[in-house]
């Protein structure tokens, strides 16, 4: 018998997304991509970006910040493989995204077509989870819905669909609307024999030490790691290259930020007997500082939701459950230790404001004494990152975002997405010269959608981190690392941008104060010293 359903592929699709909460599309759209978009719902709104790594970026801060999937729509194979260095952001920081692309119509593929996208499935590999082509339009909203549930699934991260354009106007059979009602519920609780050995370490250890990583922020249990790390009195270290910041940063036990060395990160490690790591990964090393993984005697714990990251853990054992779950076990059956956290910050000399040329530490301490508390911070100034985490304070779950995989062109996109996500927060992000062209269009993104982020570009006319490796590796008179004759403020301005270029403290402060509460997106160019 005929199917009468007089339900289209579309209205499935988008019936699905509105059931699960999605309401927003990231995306640069092309001509496979018009059959989507066309008569797009009212109760929808489509997010321009005129790159599709702004696109990724945009929407990767968007579900950081809200924890929902973030949706993108991208332009067959040339709109992928312009989103895919965004998507090694994605897929390392764990970001459910539903990544979409327009297929060439069903019925021409097979010749090999303008704009088809030749094993569509393969090409975003293995920055995905997941990537599907449906075999017939019958097949698209049980694509979406699979992509949806993986996304979402423990460990999180981005999932692609390739969707011929001619899909869209299709009937579909009646059963494909109970997708939209459908829920996947994931439990990761520990029982009393898998967490035994945790207790029974911590009990038996004479100086524990807490690791924190992202997942910690990203369940906004950051709460239930400051409890632990006080019944410890445990000193706690933020894993190496943060993405996220997962407990206060001026709280008494708080470490630091550790060092993404092998050598450097045991030696600052070396006091202690036991190192519990709770949601990230071991380690997340970048410099070649060859040493031992773990000081002499230490053992190690892993506390992760991501069975991958448990079975390459070069050292230690490893329980793969909920976070959130095992902290909460951890508070309420765990030992409680006498003493102190040990305080191994140094005292930070504060910037006068005056008439001071301006560096990143007192960019910091600037925006230190204006920001508001609630501030959510994201950094793309590289070789800032350890001066960022010195001093500026950060205490609430939602609060730094970074690069995960460290592919420059996150952070400005990402800013708009986080703003989008929580509007009442004030976002600032910290761009550097040479990574900000990576991704300038959001200028204009934020701009269309009035969303008030402060851009502070610190320029040092180069690659400052480039210049700090080559010191490093005493690699001279290395070609490409100095940018030179960029003016920002024109470029912003050209955006339709309001911007100014400061190059001394009294001049950044006058500057940041404002901006932080201007209704509008507000660039500063911060004149720095060359490294």
């Amino acid at each position: 018998m005929e199917n009468q359903s007089t339900t289209t592929v579309k209205d499935s699709v988008y019936q699905i997304l509105r059931e699960n909460g999605i309401c927003k599309v990231f995306g640069n759209p092309g001509s496979n991509e018009l059959n989507f978009l066309k008569d797009f719902p009212d109760d929808f709104e489509y997010i321009l970006c005129l790159h599709e790594g702004v696109a990724i970026g945009m929407a990767e801060g968007y579900a950081q910040a809200s924890g929902l999937p973030g949706f993108v729509n991208l332009h067959a194979a040339a709109g992928t493989g312009n989103a895919m260095g965004a998507l090694s952001n994605s897929v390392n920081s764990h970001v459910p995204l539903v990544v979409t692309a327009g297929q060439q119509a069903r019925t021409m593929v097979y010749s090999d077509p303008l704009l088809k996208n030749s094993a569509a499935s393969m090409l975003p590999l293995p920055l995905v989870k997941d990537s599907y082509e449906p075999l017939s339009a019958q097949e698209v909203p049980h694509a979406i819905s699979r992509a949806l549930h993986c996304a979402m699934s423990p460990a999180r991260g981005p999932v692609y669909v390739s969707i011929p354009y001619d899909d869209w106007d299709k009937h579909i059979a009646d059963d494909a609307r109970l997708l939209s009602t459908r829920r996947v519920v994931h439990f990761g609780a520990p029982g009393i024999d898998d967490i035994q050995p945790l207790l029974d370490a911590l009990e038996q250890a004479s100086s524990p030490v807490l690791v924190l990583g992202p997942e910690v922020d990203a369940q906004r249990c950051n709460h239930k790691a400051t409890q632990l790390a006080e019944q410890l009195h445990a000193p706690v270290w933020v894993a190496p290259s943060a993405p996220r910041c997962p407990f206060p940063t001026n709280h008494r036990c708080f470490a630091g930020i550790l060092p993404a060395g092998e050598a450097s990160l045991a030696q600052k490690l070396s006091d202690h007997d036991l190192i519990v790591v709770i949601g990230g990964p071991v380690f997340r090393y970048h410099q070649n500082d060859p040493g031992n993984i773990l000081p002499d005697g230490a053992r190690l714990i892993l506390v992760t939701g991501d069975a991958q990251e448990a079975a390459r853990a070069p050292v230690g054992n490893a329980i793969v459950a909920n976070v959130d779950a095992v902290l909460s076990y951890l508070l309420e059956h765990g030992v409680r230790k006498t003493g102190d956290c040990p305080d191994v910050r140094q005292p930070i000399q504060r910037h006068e404001i005056d008439q001071s040329p301006l560096q990143p530490s007192a960019i910091f301490d600037i925006v230190e004494s204006i920001a508001p508390r609630n501030t959510t911070y994201l950094n793309e100034a590289t070789s800032t990152i350890a001066t960022l985490w010195e001093r500026v304070t950060m205490v609430e779950p939602g609060s730094y975002y970074f690069a995960a995989a460290g592919g420059l062109g996150f952070a400005m996109p990402a800013a708009l997405g986080v703003k989008l996500a929580n509007p009442d927060r004030p976002v600032v992000a910290f761009i550097g010269d040479g990574s900000a062209h990576y991704s300038i269009t959001a200028l204009w993104t934020a701009v269309r959608y009035r969303l008030p982020v402060v851009f502070v570009i610190i320029n040092n006319s180069g690659y400052g981190a480039l210049k700090w490796f080559s010191q490093q590796f005493k690699t001279h008179n290395v070609p490409g690392i100095e940018i030179e004759g960029v003016d920002f403020v024109r470029l912003a301005e050209g955006y339709g941008m309001k911007a100014l270029r400061v190059s001394t403290c009294i001049e950044f402060s006058q500057a940041f104060d404002s901006a932080i509460s201007d209704a509008s997106p507000v660039l500063i160019e911060a004149m720095i010293e060359s490294v």
